[in-house]
């Protein structure tokens, strides 16, 4: 990911909130996995 615009960083939709985040650096190594967008939304889960 090194050197890319930051509009160009993949995103996904949060499974809780249904809004758009974007890659981060703390998840470059599980990106496939992320599926929340904050701890927050991932102990709602449910919602």
């Amino acid at each position: 990911m090194k050197g890319v615009k930051k509009q160009n960083l993949p995103s996904k939709i949060c499974l809780a909130c249904n809004r758009p985040f974007s890659w981060r650096k703390k998840w470059e190594k599980n990106w496939d996995d992320v599926k929340y967008c904050s701890d927050k939304c991932r102990s709602k889960k449910s919602v």
